[in-house]
């Protein structure tokens, strides 16, 4: 805008600064904010408009600004009124300018606050991914995981009711808990799987090492969150079963990703027959998961394997990101047509045609520089600017602008404003080749600038709002994976510990003398009402771990396991989840000793210690170096205590004894 402002002040409108300064209080929210009312705003700028049209000789074109300003108003209908008037009383050249000067600041104002609203709506967008993803995990838990710990608890209120049929019940129960424990861990591996690159990058490995030529395709981004484990599955067989038949001489790995859709097509030759069962139960998994997967031969008889799922991790696009899309590229055609309509109506009428291909050529370049930097568009457009003036002569001079815009989105600053400035100075250098009188020269160099300017300043609007909803998309993408893995964690460190507590006390119950057998009964029974605060606490449900609930559930597992359990508790009252955060360490702290290693006896101990509280579990019996940080035990609970400002430490020092110490703020 204050290019078109510069350009009417160098014509001789000393009204133009005062026209820009009224322009500048409808489209800056901080001055817009100062104004109580608009009304009196676009008449005190619609006088200064007219003032310099009839008082001072300006252009018509002038009274852009006015009709930008109604535009972005409910008074918009009046701009048709001024634009009539403009066409009217004008030149069509300057009616043209004055039509573009309105859609400029209107497409410029409204794409600016669009993008501001993108950027607001960020966090609500992301919060609603989670969400959308926590009613996922939910359905797919409670199907399971919830059907199993019902179970559970239904058996063990059986068996207490009827001691005679104790032994028959405890064994389903057991059986329960084991099937129950297993799908915990299975899921929690499945939520940990995020991203096929590694097993694309496995699938290439084993087949060259088959001797197999491999091409790799990639199309998708990462991480694809729970499509990216079941398409590695689907990889993972496919490439296992092209091994097997050793008949390929080559395989092709791709992957796709389009319309919110995942598909992954593995294709080899050495097949006799379409019929694949290698898959097994995947298509059926796949199928569950609202995809497809298919197998067959090709005319050539290569071998298909394709699978397509939904990406669960991309965030839908609310319509408000297509329109803003939409409306940025089309007025960045209806600006560049334009002006295009300008430069034709200087071109001889028996040119006009293959001048109109040529301009049309370089708005559909223009228009491909939304996305990404193509040099070689530019160095077509390059070659659209200055080799019609050989044809065209000074009727082309104003098509240097369309090559000045994208310069800056194309190159490296200290590089393209170099460039953009020589494009500006060639038109000069051109116009006085051509004889050109010197303000006619001055007219096509500044129009250069403006063009220039305008150009970059659409070509970037619509780039920033591209990338504003590619950001927002990777922000609740990563939001919905980090979801995942906080319900892989729960269902690890809560949950699944919950359940192998339940499993060997279930088999120790299976052991004891009938009369010991109700207690145990009963402590299953707490530790499955516990399992379902996991469960919820897995699915993004709220729940607070008591660190002395905790203490006392563990002291009874141990003791069940014939482990002398000592137990000193001097904490403080703890912050919700801090406490959770020690709860967890302990309850993985006390399943590792039972896991791995031969303890006779176990300290656990909490202490008020450096302004923050400190747990330290110690254990003999231990066989070898165990908790490495790597696993996802110990490493769940490192990220745990990260997030809280704390530290996991593991002392492991060889003498049969190892400790495990969390300290958090």
């Amino acid at each position: 805008m204050a290019a078109f402002a510069t350009v009417y002040l160098a014509a001789g409108s000393v009204l133009a600064p005062a026209v820009f300064g009224l322009q500048l209080f409808h489209v800056l929210p901080a001055l817009r904010r100062r104004v109580p009312g608009r009304l009196w705003l676009l008449a005190a700028q619609g006088a200064v408009c007219y003032a310099a049209v009839y008082v001072t000789g300006a252009s018509v074109g002038i009274l852009g600004f006015l009709g930008g300003s109604l535009l972005l108003t409910p008074a918009w209908p009046l701009a048709v009124a001024v634009a009539a008037g403009a066409a009217v009383t004008g030149p069509v050249d300057s009616a043209i300018s004055m039509v573009l000067m309105s859609l400029v600041i209107y497409g410029l104002t409204r794409l600016t606050q669009r993008a501001d609203e993108l950027h607001t709506a960020r966090l609500g967008l992301t919060a609603a991914a989670v969400a959308e993803e926590r009613l996922r995990i939910a359905g797919e838990l409670s199907d399971g995981l919830g059907r199993g710990l019902a179970e559970i608890t239904t058996g063990v209120r059986a068996a207490l009711a009827k001691p005679d049929r104790a032994g028959p019940l405890l064994a389903d129960v057991t059986r329960s808990a084991r099937d129950c424990l297993a799908d915990a861990r299975s899921s929690a591996a499945s939520y940990r799987s995020t991203s096929l690159a590694p097993e694309v990058t496995a699938a290439r490995a084993l087949l060259t090492t088959a001797g197999v030529p491999v091409q790799v395709r990639t199309g998708h981004t990462e991480p694809l969150g729970p499509a990216g484990a079941l398409l590695a599955d689907v990889l993972r067989e496919a490439v296992t079963d092209v091994v097997r038949r050793g008949t390929a001489t080559g395989c092709l790995i791709e992957t796709a990703a389009e319309q919110g859709r995942i598909r992954l097509r593995v294709v080899s030759d050495g097949a006799r027959t379409a019929e694949d069962e290698s898959l097994g139960a995947l298509p059926e998994r796949i199928t569950g998961a609202g995809g497809t997967v298919t197998t067959g031969l090709t005319p050539e008889g290569r071998h298909v394997v394709e699978a397509e799922l939904p990406d669960a991790a991309r965030p839908r696009e609310p319509d408000g990101d297509r329109y803003a899309h939409l409306l940025s590229v089309a007025l960045l055609v209806t600006v560049l047509v334009g002006f295009s309509l300008k430069s034709l109506l200087l071109v001889p009428g028996d040119r006009v045609l293959p001048a109109a291909a040529c301009l049309a050529l370089v708005v559909a370049l223009q228009v491909r520089s939304v996305r990404g930097r193509h040099t070689v568009a530019l160095a077509v457009m390059a070659l659209c600017t200055y080799l019609p003036l050989l044809a065209f002569g000074r009727a082309w001079l104003g098509v240097a602008g369309f090559l000045a815009g994208p310069l800056p989105l194309a190159f490296r600053r200290r590089v393209a404003w170099p460039l953009a400035g020589c494009v500006t100075a060639s038109v000069a250098l051109i116009g006085a080749w051509l004889r050109l009188p010197l303000a006619t020269t001055v007219n096509y160099t500044l129009s250069t600038v403006v063009t220039g300017l305008v150009v970059y300043g659409l070509l970037r609007l619509a780039q920033i709002v591209n990338e504003l909803k590619e950001a927002q998309r990777q922000l609740a993408r990563a939001a919905v994976v980090e979801e995942r893995l906080r319900a892989a964690r729960d269902l690890h460190d809560l949950l699944g510990h919950s359940l192998a507590g339940m499993l060997l006390t279930c088999e120790l119950a299976r052991r004891l003398p009938p009369e010991r057998v109700p207690a145990e009964l009963e402590n299953v029974l707490a530790m499955a009402e516990r399992g379902e605060a996991d469960l919820r606490a897995a699915t993004g449900g709220t729940g607070r771990m008591s660190l002395t609930a905790e203490a006392a559930s563990v002291r009874a597992v141990l003791t069940a396991a014939g482990i002398e359990a000592e137990m000193s508790l001097a904490h403080d009252t703890l912050p919700a989840a801090a406490e959770t955060a020690l709860s967890a360490v302990l309850r993985e702290a006390v399943t590792n000793v039972l896991r791995h290693s031969a303890a006779r006896s176990c300290a656990i101990s909490t202490a008020v210690e450096d302004g923050g509280t400190l747990l330290r579990v110690r254990n003999d019996g231990a066989r070898g170096t165990r908790g490495r940080r790597g696993s996802s035990g110990i490493g769940n609970l490192t990220a745990r205590l990260a997030a809280l400002d704390g530290k996991l430490t593991v002392i492991a020092p060889g003498d049969g004894w190892f400790e495990l110490v969390a300290w958090v703020p």
